[in-house]
């Protein structure tokens, strides 16, 4: 059995996490949404709510929504061997890794057409979808329900939610409102619209099976469950409740075929709305970061920890120069509230951090050999580390490196004598910096004699240099350094 994505016509089962917990110290969180000049979306008011005993009148919320409801097409490169069908969870690795570990090779990578959904969520062409839907396409084509067919571009993708905005060049076109999805009730009924196997403008019905659902497929979980028939190319269309608001994005099925057996997993539209502003805004989302490992209490483990109750989360480690070793968390102390809120279990506590805003000030209790105790921490800023491919800029050409800025956590977790500089997590074959001797795990520190530690140095050297001048890398390598030059493109 196995969670899938939607838009492939093969099986791929989301990733799980440890079950021992999620590590606040190295994963990501959301951080504060700044509010937006005006909400991108479509609110109604409150007015009216659908009795539980009437039903709804799908045939109309059908009409009304499916104009606002497309069908995404990516060309991206793929595997061109068959992706074998994965059996359980599986980790983290790419299909690359995948394919590496079994077969002692890269995958063979042709362009293929991928399908998915989408909807409308401004009249200007804002388009909500998922982010696997559009992760490392070269062209997105988007279709709209009177039939025109529409480039489309990236604004902003989050992977650790699986969403993303992206923008067609159109004016007037049609939006659904978006619901409050904290109001959802177990048995609600609920109509899913999308692009499933390449039907168009397919509608299934059902009611919401469960909320707050925890699958495994990032530190976020908080899944609305559904019943509503859910299939490949449903990747990223809305799930409508009997107001014809939008209350999820169809994001994940639980299935052995790849095909739908009536288990459904939608992001909430309140998650949503956060991330989707800030990618609105920002082109990307800003992450909380509190700086501990946790894991959740046992029956056990509160009892080691002199705990009446497995409620609270329990601290594995602290990071060192974290917000949370300056408030004076400790290894051992188990979090039992955070900024007034009460934490249950393990998966409240990322949320609740990732709804603090950056750099405010929160207070936590914390047990300590069985006494109560407050402390406050000051929320700070996570620099998740995801790689960040340099791209093309003014016609210069790709260095070929996937890049991610070294932080403390980093250096540590990969045993790094640099401290500081970008971490190379991989080198395009035949590329500039591959014929230049640049190796995965080389820590770059310096370019053209300056320090550097964002990508964004980077990007920006690249862009200042001169035609026929070579780039000047200091790079650290397993504790020693040596500079190494990059030829012009």
């Amino acid at each position: 059995m196995q969670f899938t994505s939607r838009h492939r016509r093969w099986a791929v089962p989301v990733v799980v996490l440890a079950a021992m917990g999620t590590l606040l110290g190295f994963s990501p969180h959301l951080g504060f949404t700044k509010a937006a000049k005006a909400p991108l979306w479509t609110e109604r008011p409150a007015a009216t709510t659908v009795a539980p005993t009437s039903a709804p009148d799908w045939v109309r919320l059908s009409k009304e929504a499916k104009p606002a409801v497309v069908n995404i097409s990516t060309k991206r490169n793929a595997e061109a061997m068959a992706t074998p069908e994965l059996k359980g969870p599986r980790d983290q690795r790419s299909f690359e890794d995948f394919f590496k570990r079994f077969f002692d090779g890269e995958a063979p990578r042709h362009p293929v057409r991928s399908m998915g959904s989408g909807f409308i969520l401004t009249t200007d062409g804002n388009i909500v979808t998922n982010n696997h839907v559009v992760e490392e396409a070269t062209e997105i084509q988007v279709k709209l329900a009177d039939g025109r067919e529409l480039p489309a571009k990236v604004i902003g993708r989050d992977p650790k939610t699986d969403l993303a905005l992206v923008k067609v060049d159109a004016t007037g076109l049609p939006v659904i409102p978006v619901g409050d999805s904290s109001a959802l009730q177990v048995g609600e009924p609920v109509m899913a619209i999308g692009n499933p196997f390449g039907l168009e403008q397919t509608v299934t019905t059902g009611i919401v099976s469960a909320t707050g659902r925890v699958i495994g497929s990032g530190p976020y979980d908080n899944f609305i469950q559904t019943d509503a028939s859910i299939n490949p190319g449903n990747s990223g269309g809305p799930l409508i409740n009997a107001r014809g608001e939008v209350i999820g994005i169809n994001t994940a099925i639980f299935s052995q075929s790849g095909g739908s057996v009536g288990i459904g997993f939608a992001v909430p539209s309140n998650l949503a709305k956060s991330v989707i502003t800030q990618l609105a805004d920002h082109g990307k989302v800003d992450r909380g970061w509190l700086g501990v490992s946790i894991q959740p209490m046992t029956k056990e483990l509160a009892a080691s920890f002199k705990r009446t109750d497995a409620t609270g989360v329990l601290v594995s480690s602290v990071v060192e120069g974290s917000p949370a070793e300056k408030a004076g968390i400790r290894s051992g102390d188990v979090i039992v509230e955070f900024d007034g809120k009460k934490v249950a279990k393990s998966e409240d506590l990322p949320r609740l951090v990732a709804d603090t805003p950056i750099g405010n000030e929160v207070s936590l209790v914390v047990v300590r050999d069985g006494k109560e105790m407050k402390l406050n921490a000051r929320v700070a800023k996570l620099d998740d580390g995801e790689p960040s491919k340099v791209a093309d800029t003014e016609g210069k050409g790709k260095l070929g490196l996937s890049v991610q800025p070294v932080t403390p956590p980093v250096a540590r977790e990969l045993g790094l004598k640099a401290k500081e500089g970008l971490l190379v997590r991989d080198v395009a074959e035949g590329s500039r910096a591959a014929e230049a001797g640049i190796r995965r795990g080389d820590v770059i520190v310096e370019v053209n004699r300056e320090p550097i530690k964002s990508v964004d140095d980077l990007k920006m050297r690249v862009d200042k240099q001169g035609k026929g001048e070579p780039l000047l890398l200091l790079v650290n390598r397993e504790g020693s350094t040596m500079y190494v030059a990059i030829p012009a493109a």
